[in-house]
């Protein structure tokens, strides 16, 4: 066993070493703490841009769905609105299928990561969302497009949960939230940057090629070069702890100790007494169910569903919504573009105050601007308001998006982070899903202004859940959160 001081800290000298002989939880416990204390220099921030680059992409995929649509709808491959409710010739069913995969991705194969390692799942994900992009590019049938774009979708979902539980387990405690919030803004880079290919691509053709397929063309290319960046990203060190591969866990953090303390200039704070669980959590799908988890996940569930309805219901539909007040299809996806720069520039802003204010109470404060800009929005016609609208409602969404992809993951323990983020994740899958039939069920029968009545009700729910069910985090080391 190591030495370890007055505080039950490892010494600086035997805290290096391998720890074989102690529990995995103790283990666990003790590279926990150290991580904990590295000051927030240019590495960690390094590894968090690696990290972000690859979910660039996904947001990439996710955010043109909206943006291409219209070419596809040109081109006779899908409808605007169909017959009926759930109609899969139609840009809702191609929204549907998109959301159906990741639903897929996060509620089945969300324990991938817990199982495999997030550097493994991370690195192969990646991969099936290229070739499923690929393919999807290359089909001339509605059908073609929604089977691949369902397969895509699996892909990006076991993605999207393995990112953020990367984050939230490489930074120490004090810079959780401005992590996550760079990492948002990283992968929301994509968002104007798919809305202007979509502006330039979308109304042509190019080389005989459609302008849309571009599009999804150039998202395969990227990521590729990608997948050679991020492999300088090591292994989460808190669960090679916690799968009893020590010595691998205790050579991460050293190196993650040098190169952070080189670029401190000092030596580094002594670690904090590590916090060991007397009872860790086992990594099975039950656990979810014990308490203090079982009421987090009944209300994280209700909180995705809700706000995957409110936040993808504009997201996916400002062109076509835009084209409904009247715009023309080509000023549709300029203005879009315009609306799409606060995607990035939202989780900018949230660098600033996200370690600074309860996470519970940046979403229910941004819930509450989305409600209030979306009521709006539905009732105006003139462009420049609705730029304005536009902006306004998706720099509330990105909020609300960097402080619950922070907040989910802090709420459970390394065994489980994954799979219980997937679990609670995919609720909003289904909620993005179902978005597509709703709102285009709302705009055929009432128009914008009853789109935005059915996100209020949405955001509604999103202020209770959060506002009265969800506990703080802020400031509290993940041990101290999860038990």
């Amino acid at each position: 066993m190591p030495t370890v001081d007055a505080t039950g800290v490892p010494s600086p000298t035997e805290s290096s070493k391998p720890l074989q002989s102690a529990p995995n939880a103790q283990a666990a416990a003790e590279i926990a703490a150290r991580m904990d204390r590295l000051p927030a220099t240019r590495h960690l921030w390094v590894l968090v841009l690696l990290i972000s680059l690859g979910g660039f992409f996904e947001v990439y995929d996710l955010i043109f769905t909206g943006y291409i649509a219209p070419g596809m709808a040109k081109s006779g491959l899908l409808q605007t609105t169909t017959e009926t409710f759930f109609g899969f010739q139609g840009i809702a069913g191609f929204i549907a299928a998109t959301f159906a995969g990741l639903f897929v991705g996060t509620f089945f194969l969300g324990w991938l990561p817990d199982r495999f390692g997030r550097r493994a799942v991370f690195t192969y994900s990646l991969l099936w969302y290229c070739v499923g992009s690929a393919i999807m590019a290359l089909q001339n049938s509605s059908e073609g497009l929604v089977l691949w774009r369902f397969i895509t979708g699996i892909g990006v979902g076991v993605e999207i949960v393995t990112i953020d539980t990367y984050v939230t387990e490489l930074v120490p405690q004090h810079m959780r939230g401005r992590a996550m919030a760079f990492n948002q803004m990283v992968m929301f880079v994509a968002a104007p940057t798919a809305a202007i290919l979509s502006y330039w691509l979308v109304p042509i053709e190019l080389f005989g090629i459609e302008g849309w397929r571009w599009v999804v063309l150039i998202g395969c290319c990227g990521a590729i070069v990608v997948w050679f960046i991020r492999l300088a990203v090591p292994e989460s060190p808190r669960w090679l702890a916690l799968r009893g591969r020590v010595d691998e866990g205790n050579r991460i953090v050293e190196a993650l100790e040098r190169k952070v303390q080189s670029e401190y200039g000092r030596d580094l704070p002594t670690p904090p007494p590590a916090i060991v669980i007397a009872k860790p959590a086992a990594a099975k799908f039950a656990e979810m169910w014990h308490p203090p988890y079982r009421s987090r996940v009944i209300m994280l569930v209700i909180f995705n569903l809700c706000q995957a309805i409110g936040y993808y219901g504009f997201a996916n539909w400002v062109p076509t919504l835009l084209i409904e007040q009247g715009i023309t299809v080509t000023k549709s996806l300029l203005y879009s573009f315009v609306i799409a720069i606060a995607l990035p520039t939202g989780p900018l802003l949230a660098m600033w105050y996200a370690d600074r204010v309860q996470r519970k109470w940046l979403i229910v404060s941004a819930a509450i601007a989305v409600i209030a800009f979306g009521l709006m929005f539905g009732q105006l016609k003139e462009p420049a308001l609705l730029i304005v609208l536009g902006v306004l409602i998706s720099l509330a969404g990105q909020t609300i998006s960097v402080a619950y992809h922070a907040y989910q993951t802090e709420l459970f323990p390394t065994a489980i982070r994954c799979r219980a983020n997937g679990f609670v994740y995919s609720a909003s899958r289904v909620g993005a899903a179902l978005s597509g039939f709703l709102i285009a069920w709302l705009l055929r029968h009432y128009g914008v202004p009853g789109v935005f009545t059915g996100i209020t009700a949405c955001m509604l729910v999103v202020v209770i859940s959060i506002g009265v069910f969800g506990p703080k985090t802020n400031g509290l080391r993940l041990e101290e959160i999860s038990h």
